[in-house]
């Protein structure tokens, strides 16, 4: 097939939650189909990695985002009615790619990785699968119960135009795509026509780079590190390990006074690097690689309390075979055994004491840490899932050109060998 892929952010490289499944997508395809990639960088580091992505593909156009535009198109739609996360993604220099492709080239589909890239679409004839990933109305509407006014009534807003916005693209696409079953759950009061275009396509973890113990990883330290990681510019990810720092740590190191929290990731905000000031609390900015840092954990932590889909910190620490503890709303939908796999905690005493028991028993911790490779392994294979997605793409175009094809409930792909 000959394929347009859009991304709302360059799928490489692949270092944060929705640039590992896109690149993934990208890497799947490629190999297999002639594709051509459009998509925006808001990173502009990012830029140096072009050469990689036009070595995978037909033709590639990276648009440079810049945020003040980005703002102002933003701050453009509340005269619209739009949403106001849609119009960020807008750029002319990629609308003239997209145009200049559909023109040029004999194109059979589109995939849409995100659904900020639906209105690049406009006025265009293909059939067109759309990655909504999460239900990104859901996402806002959890960021209006948390926010104070009045950005409590601009979430709310943008909830509501984002649910209006989705039910327009599943109207025009000719297949849907969400990580987990208990997205697909949220749109359960949507007409059956629509309903009918959503599949589950869940997200995987690369199981040989993510192994337990990697080559020169360092030994497990004497204090204990209670990890997480994640981009700490992302409100989720903020208020997550605020809330672990202030609530929970202090209950560890009551029990544990050598217990130390480990904050990974880029670009933390000013309110997280005044976590550093905290005992048992280090923030660490950019890393090259997480790895070491997970090798070293003697416990993950994931206490999302606002989280959409399957976690990739999460599925990245139990194929490191680490024992996790996480909230009910990071583990939601991944489908571990909880006191098996994985330690599920709903408030900051019971995460403090999960976590304690674990430092308490080191063995029980092994235990569970091998358990959760072992279900990854089991469960979460990106080959699976990407030849999913294919086969929705392949449907697409058959049954545009007359020849209904049916989409099997799973692709049966070999799962990769245990390690």
């Amino acid at each position: 097939m000959n394929l347009l892929f859009l991304a709302h952010r360059i799928p490489y490289p692949p270092n944060k939650g929705d640039k590992i499944r896109s690149f993934h997508q990208l890497q799947h395809l490629a190999r297999r189909h002639r594709l051509h990639l459009g998509c925006l960088a808001d990173d502009r580091a990012d830029l140096q990695h072009l050469p990689v992505l036009r070595q995978m593909t037909a033709s590639c156009e990276v648009a440079p985002l810049g945020s003040h535009r980005a703002r102002l198109h933003s701050l453009a739609a509340l005269a619209t009615g739009a949403p106001l996360s849609v119009r960020w993604f807008e750029s002319a220099r990629l609308r003239r790619y997209v145009e200049r492709t559909v023109h040029d080239e004999a194109l059979d589909a589109v995939l849409l990785f995100s659904s900020s890239m639906a209105p690049y679409l406009d006025g265009v004839d293909l059939p067109f699968v759309m990655d909504f990933c999460d239900v990104d109305s859901d996402k806002w509407q959890q960021y209006a119960s948390r926010a104070p006014w009045p950005l409590r009534q601009l979430y709310a807003l943008e909830a509501r135009r984002l649910r209006a916005y989705e039910q327009d693209v599943l109207q025009r696409c000719s297949a849907a795509t969400l990580v987990t079953e208990r997205e697909k759950a949220l749109w359960a009061d949507l007409p059956a026509s629509m309903r009918g275009k959503v599949h589950v396509v869940p997200n995987g973890v690369d199981l040989e780079y993510f192994a337990p113990r990697p080559p020169g990883a360092p030994p497990s330290p004497a204090s204990p590190a209670l990890v997480f990681t994640g981009a700490m510019d992302y409100y989720a990810n903020v208020d997550a390990v605020v809330f672990f720092a202030e609530e929970v740590l202090p209950q560890v190191r009551a029990a544990v006074p050598e217990a130390r929290f480990q904050i990974v990731g880029n670009r933390p905000t000013p309110r997280v690097q005044a976590l550093a000031r905290r005992p048992g609390v280090e923030v660490t900015g950019f890393v090259d690689d997480t790895r070491p840092y997970y090798a070293g954990a003697a416990v993950c932590v994931v206490p999302l309390r606002i989280a959409r889909g399957i976690q990739n910190k999460l599925l990245e620490a139990m194929a490191m075979g680490r024992p996790v503890v996480a909230s009910p709303a990071a583990a939601a939908g991944l489908g571990a055994r909880a006191g098996d796999e994985i330690r599920v905690a709903g408030d900051a005493p019971a995460m403090a004491a999960a976590v304690v028991e674990l430092l308490h028993d080191p063995a029980r911790a092994a235990a569970m840490g091998d358990a959760a490779r072992r279900f990854v392994e089991r469960e979460y294979v990106w080959e699976r899932a990407m030849a999913r997605l294919e086969q929705l793409l392949v449907a697409s175009v058959a049954t545009r050109r007359g020849r209904p094809a049916a989409v099997p409930a799973e692709i049966a792909v070999p799962a990769l060998g245990r390690h």
